[in-house]
């Protein structure tokens, strides 16, 4: 049974972020009228970790995730709004060890036994890895193998969000930032239970009959099962030749390392970001519905405290990582630090459903790092859950799922740290440290 009518009221919670965003645009070009973005900030919103200069996206995926990210792919390259913001360089995606090896190897296999086995080719060793990425002929690349990815690369995620900002201001969709934006709890009708709509931080009461929840790495204003990890990222400014002897570059991802993608155009900024576990931070919070304070971690966000950079280990990496691959650049100074947070679930999957406890409460977050990829049809997702024409399968992976959260993370590697824990973050005086 649908959610909605065409001429329901429609409220976006995160509304200026990449799921708010995206579900926004499948609702107008679907022909719902009556639809209002919440954010505490205008499109792109300066909270949302889809507000970043480029995100890696392609084809490289088997099973659902293989569906959605091929049409996903499709979208970027064909679809008028989003075709000028990708950029189909290819994307290799490298290891060293034997575990990671063996993930790798599944998801090629299953790509082919899908018939899809032109999308991908497996590299191994240094002749055929430079021979896809020249820039990384100096690196030491002993053991390295992985896959190259033929239909992908990287999208400059900004420059999207953006986009689409004015794609629905165009379609007539309605927002409220600032204050009158800012959530702070769900409105209820009289049974408890039933959702009438938002009242934001001002004190305004914006009436919806029904309510989507796309706050990403702030959900724990309303849920108490996700946790938020960040990741810390830097940018070296090139000069324009540097950047054009790198124009094209295949992006290149290790599992180690951190991953790299080619300098973006009018900048000539190249972003490098180290991998690991990321960090948390942890914080007593009472979100919506909860019963008392729980303990969780909760985005520290930049655009409020625009002096934090990353932490001092982060920087070394990112620093390593340059020397590695980069060694030209290895003592030009960086830039742009900053932290950015995603609502990582335990199982990597979204968290895309009707709220179990509240009638007309659709939640939408949840992730791995990996949702911007399918900027152009998440909200598509979101929006076949809300017209009741999402598969059983799709419906099964992206359940409400109370055991999803954890306040860890699932990618590969130590368990994270809290920012508490670590020096250098708080202040550009990190710079002066090395």
């Amino acid at each position: 049974m649908p959610l909605a009518r065409k001429d329901s009221k429609i409220l976006i919670v995160g509304g200026g972020g990449t799921i708010g965003s995206s579900t926004a645009l499948h609702l107008a070009r679907r022909g719902y009228k009556d639809i209002r973005l919440l954010d505490i900030f205008q499109n792109p919103s300066l909270n949302s970790a889809g507000n970043d200069n480029n995100k890696m996206a392609g084809d490289d995926h088997a099973g659902i995730w293989g569906e959605i990210v091929a049409e996903a792919w499709e979208m970027w390259i064909h679809d008028p709004l989003f075709k000028p913001h990708a950029h189909n360089v290819g994307r290799l995606d490298l290891t060293s060890k034997a575990e990671r090896e063996g993930k790798l190897r599944a998801r090629y296999e299953a790509i082919h036994k899908e018939g899809r086995g032109h999308l991908v080719d497996w590299v191994e060793g240094k002749e055929q890895i430079v021979d896809k990425a020249p820039h990384l002929a100096h690196a030491d690349l002993t053991g390295w193998k992985g896959i190259y990815v033929n239909n992908g690369g990287w999208v400059a995620a900004r420059n999207a969000l953006n986009a689409v900002g004015h794609e629905l201001r165009r379609l007539g969709v309605r927002t409220a930032f600032g204050t009158s934006g800012t959530f702070k709890e769900v409105l209820l009708a009289k049974d408890g239970k039933t959702v009438r709509g938002v009242r934001t931080a001002d004190g305004t009461e914006w009436e919806g009959d029904l309510v989507v929840f796309a706050a990403g790495a702030w959900s724990p204003a309303l849920l108490d099962l996700e946790d938020q990890c960040a990741w810390g990222y830097a940018h070296l400014r090139l000069t324009p030749e540097e950047a054009k002897k790198l124009k094209g570059i295949a992006t290149t991802y290790n599992h180690d390392l951190g991953f790299i993608m080619e300098p973006e155009e009018g900048t000539f900024e190249l972003k490098v970001v180290n991998e690991f576990a990321g960090y948390t931070h942890m914080q007593n919070v009472t979100p919506f519905g909860a019963q008392k304070e729980i303990r969780m971690s909760v985005p520290r966000s930049h655009a409020m405290n625009p002096t934090d950079t990353i932490s001092t280990e982060s920087l070394q990496a990112i620093k390593k990582l340059i020397e590695l691959w980069l060694p030209e650049f290895k003592d030009r100074p960086l830039h742009k630090m900053a932290m950015c947070w995603c609502t990582d679930t335990k199982d990597m999957n979204w968290l895309l459903c009707e709220h179990p406890r509240y009638k007309g409460l659709v939640v939408a977050t949840g992730d791995a790092g990996t949702t911007f990829k399918t900027f152009p049809n998440v909200g598509k997702q979101v929006v076949d859950l809300i017209e009741g024409k999402l598969s059983e399968n799709r419906k099964q992976l992206w359940r409400w799922r109370p055991e999803a959260g954890d306040n860890g993370t699932p990618r590969e590697g130590e368990q994270p740290k809290d920012l508490n824990e670590v020096e250098g973050w708080k202040s550009d005086s990190v710079k002066a440290k090395l």
